[in-house]
């Protein structure tokens, strides 16, 4: 992939100590080739200013983990809120890693000290990526508040018989996960999905210097983050980012439905598509209707006319908004409507705890969506358990919606107004935003409990073999052990 010399070049800082390659030690590094504005210390003397080193051996992948890195990649000791790479060092070094790139010098251990080894790892997948452009790369970058996981799923679905697309499982959307997947791309790939997520003002502009978008989506603003923000004109305005640093040529593809989305088409660098319910919008579903699974059934109107039908194997009716930001850019990348309707009617997740469905042996459904929640992904949920077929009781697990700051107490109590509204038979809320959920509920059957050991106690005595689950919480919350668990078969359920 890259040379140690080039690795030097691309993110500069000082080089200490020695490196193994596998086969060979080297404590006096030889001069191969010049690298501009960087330190090196090769074992016995320093050199200042215009220094080279040995590049010939070439680093064949990078890896944050010290757990997973293959035999001759460089480990990136990046600090994280629970972890510092840099207590792994030795273990990575163990596990065969020639090279460490770090924040300090390390006492006999091969190091490229830089100011920020997570910086570092952005500038690495970004000169991956700018290279890989020589082969026709294209990049989609998505972000909203809510969806990007599972509509990055549904685009692989649909594009992956047509096109080389690479696509990771799961929701690798930061700092960290962006370069992860970035580095994974290869001379083959013809397509390259990537998450944009964010925490704040100028974080998906950072993403976008590692991964600049040649299709950039914005399938909703929420409230997710409002605690962090404060309001959604921020929110807005932190994912409007991904439309502002993309490529001068990039194509928006924006939702014409969210009002806080249509308006980002005014500064969009080149083509703007559409997509919604609107009949405006370049792509739009209509006759939408919900079957007898609370899977969604449409017809997909594409931007020259074209229409089609669809019915889409994923629960509940807010997956409609999401094919169709599929759609179009599927459609901006050559497929025609037939192509696109088999890829949306035959879709799959590749990604866990989203709307996954089990239906037990003893006729418990168990629909686990909590990997993660705001007020606008628990109320699609709600909606989808309402309208799923049930000949027991429907029964929602409700935890934290994390990140909401001020703004968590009525977020929680409109949660539980919201359940009682559809009906929900019974909510057991978990934690401590359960109290204000309950009391949304106004007297409706509801279960407080302090933890998901709790709630999994409580479920077993409560359910019956016809019941539907819902399970829905921030990830933070660990509210997929209650899905899982259930779905598992774990203890019996009461007859």
């Amino acid at each position: 992939m890259f040379s140690l010399a080039e690795v030097l070049q691309i993110v500069g800082g000082t080089f200490a100590a020695k490196i193994s390659t596998g086969e060979h030690e080297h404590e006096n590094i030889n001069v191969v080739g010049a690298v501009e504005g960087a330190t090196a210390f090769d074992g016995t003397a320093g050199v200042e200013g215009r220094v080279a080193f040995a590049g010939s051996y070439c680093i064949p992948s990078f890896s944050t983990d010290s757990r997973t890195l293959l035999p001759g990649a460089a480990f990136i000791a990046v600090r994280g809120e629970k972890f510092d790479g840099h207590d792994f060092v030795g273990q990575a070094l163990s596990a065969g890693a020639c090279v460490a790139i770090t924040e300090y010098a390390i006492a006999d251990v091969p190091c490229i000290v830089v100011e920020s080894a997570i910086h570092a790892y952005g500038q690495i997948a970004a000169e991956h990526l700018r290279r890989l452009r020589e082969n026709g790369i294209t990049v989609v970058a998505l972000t909203g508040s809510s969806g990007k996981t599972s509509t990055k799923d549904l685009l692989f679905s649909v594009l992956s018989p047509h096109r080389r697309t690479l696509c990771p499982e799961g929701s690798f959307n930061n700092d960290i996960g962006l370069p992860a997947t970035v580095l994974k791309a290869d001379t083959t790939t013809e397509v390259l999905i990537v998450e944009m997520g964010m925490r704040g003002i100028g974080h998906i502009r950072r993403l976008c210097a590692i991964a600049p978008p040649d299709i950039s989506v914005v399938l909703n603003v929420g409230s997710a983050h409002i605690g962090e923000l404060g309001s959604q004109a921020a929110i807005a305005k932190a994912k409007q980012e991904i439309i502002e640093s993309a490529l001068p040529s990039a194509v928006s593809v924006l939702n014409a439905d969210n009002p806080w989305v249509r308006p980002m088409a005014e500064v969009a660098h080149g083509p703007v598509i559409f997509f919604g319910e609107s009949s405006d919008s370049h792509v739009h579903a209509g006759d939408v209707t919900m079957n007898d699974h609370v899977q969604p059934e449409f017809t997909l109107t594409l931007p020259r006319g074209e229409s089609t039908h669809v019915t889409l194997p994923l629960i509940g009716r807010h997956q409609v908004a999401n094919a169709c930001a599929v759609a179009a850019v599927a459609y901006e990348l050559g497929l025609d409507a037939d192509e696109i309707a088999r890829g949306l009617s035959s879709a799959s997740t590749r990604s866990k705890w989203r709307m996954e469905r089990v239906v037990r042996a003893d006729g418990l459904t168990v629909i686990n969506d909590a990997y993660n929640a705001n007020p606008e992904s628990v109320d699609a949920a709600l909606v989808a358990l309402a309208a799923y077929p049930c000949e027991g009781q429907r029964i929602a697990v409700l935890g934290a919606m994390r990140e909401l700051g001020d703004f968590a107490e009525s977020a929680h109590h409109t949660i539980g107004q919201r359940s009682a509204e559809l009906g929900i038979d019974l909510v057991v809320a978990v934690g401590d935003c359960g109290p204000w959920i309950a009391e949304g509920r106004e007297g409706m059957p509801t279960n407080v409990v302090t933890s998901v050991d709790e709630a999994i106690a409580c479920l077993l005595a409560l359910c019956a073999p016809r019941d539907v689950v819902l399970c829905k919480a921030s990830r933070s919350v660990g509210m997929e052990r209650v899905g899982t668990m259930l779905s598992d078969g774990f203890g019996t359920v009461s007859p």
